[in-house]
């Protein structure tokens, strides 16, 4: 992983050799720094294809990208204002707003989550029920953990961390890991090891993710700003779930090292079904729901993540950006 920033110009650059090219955009433009919660990858695709394709400059934004890792407090650089937006679970919002971080959901673009657990295809494992004598490799404490601890899916399951990588489970068929579904399991198979992906959605617990947040302040402050940022970055999405190679060319640029162009086409193509679900046309790229939200807060209350008496789940979002 390249410890680098990535900006419109640099884009033009690497882009100059592709068969694409870049919208013409007025000079400079309103600095925008986005703070990933993940090293770049596919989920992070609208964004990058936005820079890529030069939509952000055309509407007047300097865009940085800054790439997150295994433990990027999001929270904290955008209280410091050292980032107007990130990407984030709203789980972790919510969490967020728990610690007293004023941030706001503005848009999803994942309605279905990627979250899963990968397990090799000899190991055995081929339902959640199947996970009791292995070693899982997880982030403790994260929702989707204790979720699943809360249903009793862990009992008899030795919980080590996770270490960002699928060595463990190439290794080693006793060991299942969590992962994302548009990412891990063709890194997997390419090394020759296939493996069965248990989707943690399908076990009700399904918080949006590559959600756009923000801070409280700047919606009130500069609402015009944020509605027009996120009008850009839901055509940005839409765009890369029509054809994602643009932004997949600037991906690679700063994630070469964890990624591959293979891996990049595979995720863009689950994304879309991640994005649209049930056949959803690509207009809807970027809802969110009062429900949605309201199912999770009581989720997360129910795991004793969030205390109803300090958190308002309608603090946590707004739905003013994506009507």
């Amino acid at each position: 992983m390249k410890p680098l920033q990535l900006s419109y110009l640099a884009v033009l650059v690497i882009l100059a050799g592709c068969n694409s090219t870049p919208t013409p955009s007025p000079e400079g433009g309103t600095p925008i720094q986005v703070q990933l919660n993940w090293y770049p990858e596919t989920e992070h695709g609208g964004l990058f294809q936005a820079l890529a394709d030069g939509s952000y400059q055309a509407e007047g934004f300097d865009v940085t990208i800054q790439p997150g890792g295994r433990a990027t407090p999001i929270g904290p650089e955008l209280a410091l204002e050292r980032a107007q937006f990130a990407i984030a679970n709203a789980d972790d919002v919510i969490v967020y707003r728990q610690q007293g971080i004023d941030v706001v959901a503005v848009m999803a673009a994942m309605q279905n989550h990627p979250r899963c657990i990968l397990a090799r295809k000899d190991s055995g494992v081929e339902s959640f029920a199947d996970l009791r004598g292995k070693t899982l490799q997880r982030q403790a404490g994260r929702a989707f953990v204790e979720f699943m601890r809360s249903k009793g899916i862990l009992d008899g399951v030795k919980e080590v961390p996770y270490h960002g990588s699928i060595a463990s489970l190439v290794g080693d068929p006793n060991i299942v890991i969590q992962g994302y579904s548009c990412a891990e399991p063709l890194l997997a198979e390419q090394q020759g090891v296939p493996v069965n992906t248990l989707m943690v959605s399908e076990l009700g617990f399904n918080p949006y993710s590559s959600v756009l947040v923000t801070t409280g302040k700047l919606i009130r402050e500069q609402p015009d700003l944020v509605r027009r940022f996120v009008a850009v970055t839901r055509q940005g999405w839409r765009n890369y779930l029509t054809d994602g190679s643009q932004g997949n060319a600037a991906i690679l640029t700063v994630n070469e090292e964890g990624m591959t162009p293979e891996a990049l086409e595979f995720g863009a193509r689950v994304m879309r079904d991640l994005a649209m679900p049930d056949a959803a046309g690509v207009e809807t790229v970027g809802t969110m729901t009062a429900q949605r939200w309201s199912e999770l807060f009581e989720q997360l209350t129910a795991l004793d993540l969030v205390d109803p008496e300090k958190v308002r789940v309608e603090d946590c979002y707004t739905l003013d950006f994506v009507d």
